[in-house]
């Protein structure tokens, strides 16, 4: 059996090639990181709002039967505008005695709905219709984008191509540049509105503060104007020398 010197066992491992680079980059290659945001501007396509009856009485069930046939009402209203039953949401539902004020000993009603249009050139009157038929509670609108995935595609592209001019910039001013993609990690929307969501105490406080009727004139002025989302990348450039 033959034994190699123990001084060529270095030269041996020198010869070996060296391991890759776990970030991708080749030995005459730098690494470069960019993080870019790009935004993109969409008119809403879909409106949800709050609209209810609240119902006073000397019993609870007069109060209860007089809320439920205006509910039916404002319900019928909005059918006619073309409403769905599916975009109809039971938000609050109450029924209770007043201890107190002017309407003390005398039973309260509370029926609150979440409606959800999709047609924005009725939103306006869609309420007047529901106010006129003897919805005396009104919130919001929370205004959506039904395809928000499909809307923030433009800014997905406008954030890769700021990232990219910025590598460029950077490479130029080193003398250097970009030879390929190593990774795209997606951040997100940024500032993106929470789900809208509200609970039941929520809503019985937003029945409180707007216990007032207030019905607003025929065909109420709305505007859906323009939504401006926000999307954030991350991309990781090869650079090399010119």
């Amino acid at each position: 059996m033959r034994h190699l010197p123990l001084l060529a066992l270095p030269l041996l491992a020198a010869c070996q090639p060296a391991a890759p680079d776990p970030r991708g980059v080749a030995k005459d290659e730098t690494l470069l990181s960019v993080q870019a945001s790009g935004r993109a501007d969409t008119r809403p396509d879909e409106a949800r709002i709050q609209l209810g009856v609240q119902s006073i009485a000397a019993t609870s069930g007069e109060a209860s039967r007089s809320n439920r046939d205006k509910m039916d009402k404002v319900a019928a209203a909005l059918a006619r505008l073309g409403v769905k039953p599916d975009d109809l949401q039971t938000r609050n539902l109450t029924l209770g005695r007043i201890d107190y004020g002017k309407d003390r000993g005398r039973f309260r009603a509370d029926n609150l709905v979440e409606v959800k249009l999709r047609d924005m050139g009725k939103v306006g009157e869609a309420v007047a219709a529901a106010t006129d038929a003897g919805a005396n509670l009104l919130g919001g609108p929370d205004l959506r984008i039904s395809n928000r995935e499909a809307a923030s595609r433009s800014a997905y592209a406008a954030a890769y191509r700021n990232a990219r001019a910025r590598a460029e910039a950077y490479a130029g001013a080193a003398g250097l540049t970009i030879a390929r993609v190593l990774t795209i990690q997606d951040g997100g929307e940024f500032g993106a509105p929470p789900p809208y969501a509200r609970t039941g105490n929520m809503d019985a406080m937003a029945v409180e503060q707007s216990a007032a009727p207030v019905a607003p004139p025929p065909s109420a002025p709305f505007s859906a104007g323009i939504t401006t989302q926000e999307v954030r990348v991350r991309v990781d450039f090869a650079l090399k020398p010119q």
